[in-house]
């Protein structure tokens, strides 16, 4: 299924605001350094890559990384991280206003190539959203990252322990009184979002879980209300830094319901075919970024309220990419 007509003209008024006013860009200064390690001999002097992001934590902790990256391996780089929306700033690379992104694959393939059904297998996802990302809008996308910011359910350690499940498939052991959920209204509403869950793993929603086992509140709110035990199930995105700061457990997805939402550093093609040695460049850094290290990443700006490009230094310091 292709992408509906209104989601074009969409994309054409928001590129007119663009075009208009200027993207809105990251302010503050990024720091430039020496390369060490695998990347130490990349040399990118003559390039000029403007690099954009959209305006959440992740993205703009990711964001900082590339311009930092870029800068120590003698890129000229233009910041233009903190995009507001989604769809902003993929419309500002496929005009050519940014010829760097980090974008995650599914979605790239639901919400901008316009597909229906994810693909379970994360390689194939990446695979599938890579050539025809490409063939359709002259996007090269590197080698993925192993990290997978996807949605999940997670419950308090203490929590969980007492209930003495681990996966999904076992809530269905619970009693139905333990079978308490906090959703954003947005997932329960969604055609793939929570009763779908629900019927993957055998629960029907209004029986197996009653209505008044869910409760709707705001994304931000739901990892505090599961953390003070108003729900056992909280919905979370899996790489937020909340969770480890909550001391959150987030159950596995063992029949594979939720898309994967793999990272991958995103250039147009000209910019690779000009500078082939960008992949070489961010090949080991996609590597190291592990849910692991995106919680730990996120948290220290979402809990601990430090500056991202102070946090993405750091990290590349200590994963050995820079002096």
């Amino acid at each position: 299924m292709r992408a509906p007509a209104a989601r074009l003209v969409a994309g054409i008024a928001v590129l007119l605001a663009l075009a208009g006013c200027g993207l809105g860009t990251a302010s503050g200064f990024s720091p430039t350094g020496t390369l060490a390690g695998p990347v130490e001999d990349v040399d990118l002097t003559g390039a000029e890559v403007k690099v954009g992001s959209k305006n959440f934590t992740e993205q703009l902790v990711l964001g900082k990384i590339a311009v930092i990256l870029l800068k120590s391996a003698g890129a000229g780089v233009t910041d233009l991280t903190n995009i507001p929306g989604s769809a902003s700033a993929r419309y500002a690379q496929v005009d050519g206003q940014v010829d760097m992104e980090w974008e995650y694959t599914g979605t790239a393939w639901i919400s901008y190539l316009g597909h229906t059904k994810p693909i379970p297998d994360e390689k194939k996802q990446y695979e599938a959203v890579r050539d025809e990302d490409l063939e359709e809008n002259g996007l090269v996308w590197l080698e993925p990252a192993p990290m997978n910011n996807t949605y999940g359910f997670a419950t308090p350690k203490e929590t969980l322990d007492q209930l003495g499940i681990t996966k999904l498939s076992e809530i269905q052991e619970l009693p139905p009184e333990q079978r308490t959920f906090c959703v954003e209204s947005e997932f329960k509403n969604r055609n793939d979002g929570f009763e779908p869950m629900l019927e993957a793993y055998d629960l029907t929603f209004g029986s197996d879980v009653p209505r008044g086992n869910v409760k709707t509140l705001a994304t931000g709110a739901i990892y505090a209300a599961t953390d003070q035990g108003e729900c056992n199930f909280g919905e979370v995105f899996t790489t937020d830094g909340r969770i480890k700061a909550l001391d959150l457990v987030v159950l596995e997805d063992d029949r594979r319901f939720f898309p994967a939402y793999n990272v991958s550093a995103v250039f147009r093609k000209e910019v690779v075919d000009a500078h082939p040695e960008v992949e070489e460049l961010f090949a080991p850094v996609s590597e190291a970024l592990t849910d692991e290290v995106l919680l730990d990443l996120n948290a220290r700006v979402d809990v601990d309220g430090e500056d991202p490009t102070k946090v993405a230094e750091d990290w590349l310091k200590e994963a050995g990419f820079l002096e």
